[in-house]
């Protein structure tokens, strides 16, 4: 679609939807900009784009006047694609693209497209580390926190663009092809808002749908759901595995990850080289080897990137260790699986700080995954009833309730013990008590090193 001169509808006045609306204008549409927020008024963009050419905001409700003059909805990824606005303008036959859609259709050069409920900014990191030790041009996007638009208009030929994307990015999905995906797994996430495992499933496949034979996919061989979706995906597969040696793939044996082709075997590295811990990121790393070899980045390079890498802030960060104890931030451990993974990824007796908004996800796995391992969990936000109801149920009753991080904090420096860990893995999102994962993270940060 051309979009010059055409009246485009960005929904949602985010990080999102301001880089859209500046690629939009670039490309000589006239934008309008919604956000129910009515709170918000044209200067609040004054330094973001030209408020005074092709421009219109407009807040609260939508008019059928407006509706009916639109040639493209363009949606941020925090607005459902059957939200009752959306919905209006789908019934008109107006196109809905999302900011990854949008930014694919100018962008150039290679790109790699990177998904899965846990492990996506891990694993996008890594493989932008890796990129940037081979390629002159490399670009790190999407629910990463730099929109895909901002570089859409700047990205050559040359270009490697790595883009982690949510299955909220992946709803809006039309032509949208990377050279490369990869799905790193599947477990229950979002259900509040895709209702259903199928439909989350589904969002997920999104990143190989337009793929062909000339592209690729890697996948978790672990993950019953990716081997299920394998048989019906039209590109070629690469399998990474942590548990099963595999004739053709990246594969886990005792200590050392290997790359495989037609059973000959040549040694990646030994996982006690990373800085990272715990199997799950080892499944990073495999998976972000899979997509280096695929790009034809010599082994040596990706070896020393991988083995300089270090955990990304939020996902298993050391924070500090006082009076004996080590303190974890785990923020980005918004659902039970990821908690899970961080729980194992722990040497010592552990206290778990957890709870916030609700997912309508069960955590009967999380707590079963305790075996032992953990002393305390204390418990804040609005699931924390339902998170302490599950654990009684499954024998755990070392549970602390507490009304605030910082409470949080100080509780399980009083319970701690020299050689414990404490480990903020929520299991849950932020929303209602914090901005955002990061700003839970931040907070939890400041709290432990109040304490020096």
């Amino acid at each position: 679609m051309q979009l010059k001169d055409k009246k485009v509808l960005v929904f949602g006045a985010g990080k999102s939807g301001i880089s859209a609306t500046r690629l939009l204008q670039k490309q000589g549409a006239y934008v309008i900009l919604f956000d129910s927020n009515t709170n918000l008024n044209d200067k609040d963009f004054l330094d973001k784009f030209d408020i005074n050419r092709n421009f219109r905001l407009v807040t609260g409700e939508l008019s059928e006047e407006i509706i009916t003059t639109l040639d493209l909805l363009v949606i941020s990824p925090g607005i459902a694609i059957d939200h009752p606005e959306v919905l209006r303008i789908q019934a008109k036959n107006i196109p809905v693209w999302g900011e990854i859609e949008l930014a694919y259709r100018f962008a150039k050069g290679k790109v790699i497209g990177i998904t899965g409920t846990n492990g996506k900014t891990t694993t996008t990191t890594l493989v932008g580390e890796i990129m940037n030790t081979y390629f002159e041009e490399v670009y790190v996007v999407g629910n990463i926190g730099n929109p895909y638009t901002d570089i859409a208009m700047e990205a050559t030929e040359q270009a490697v663009t790595v883009i982690e994307l949510s299955s909220f990015q992946l709803e809006t999905i039309h032509e949208f092809k990377p050279d490369i995906s990869a799905i790193l797994n599947i477990t229950p996430d979002h259900l509040n808002r895709h209702h259903t495992m199928d439909n989350y499933i589904a969002m997920k496949e999104n990143v190989a749908k337009n793929q062909t034979t000339s592209e690729l996919c890697v996948l978790n061989y672990e993950d019953e759901t990716l081997r299920s979706m394998a048989k019906r995906l039209k590109t070629k597969v690469l399998f990474f595995s942590s548990a099963n040696k595999l004739v053709d793939g990246i594969y886990l044996e005792e200590d050392d990850i290997f790359y495989s082709v037609k059973g000959e075997k040549q040694l990646v590295c030994n996982v006690n080289e990373l800085r990272i811990l715990g199997k799950h990121s080892y499944e990073n790393v495999m998976a972000a080897v899979g997509i280096a070899i695929t790009m034809g980045v010599p082994m040596e390079f990706i070896h020393k990137a991988i083995t300089n890498f270090q955990a990304v802030e939020h996902r298993i960060e050391y924070v500090e260790t006082i009076n004996g104890v080590t303190y974890y931030n785990d923020s980005k451990g918004t659902n039970p699986d990821a908690s899970i993974k961080a729980v194992q990824a722990m040497k010592s007796p552990t206290l778990v700080i957890g709870g916030g908004y609700d997912k309508k996800i069960p955590f009967d796995d999380w707590i079963i995954s305790f075996d032992g391992k953990v002393k305390y969990l204390v418990l804040l936000g609005q699931t924390r009833d339902q998170i302490a109801e599950t654990a009684r149920q499954h024998g755990f009753n070392n549970i602390i309730m507490v009304n605030s991080l910082r409470d949080a904090v100080k509780v399980c420096a009083e319970k701690a013990k020299a050689g414990d860990a404490v480990l903020l893995s929520p299991a849950c999102a932020s929303w209602g008590m914090f901005e955002n994962y990061e700003e839970r993270g931040r907070l939890f940060k400041e709290y432990v090193r109040e304490m020096l």
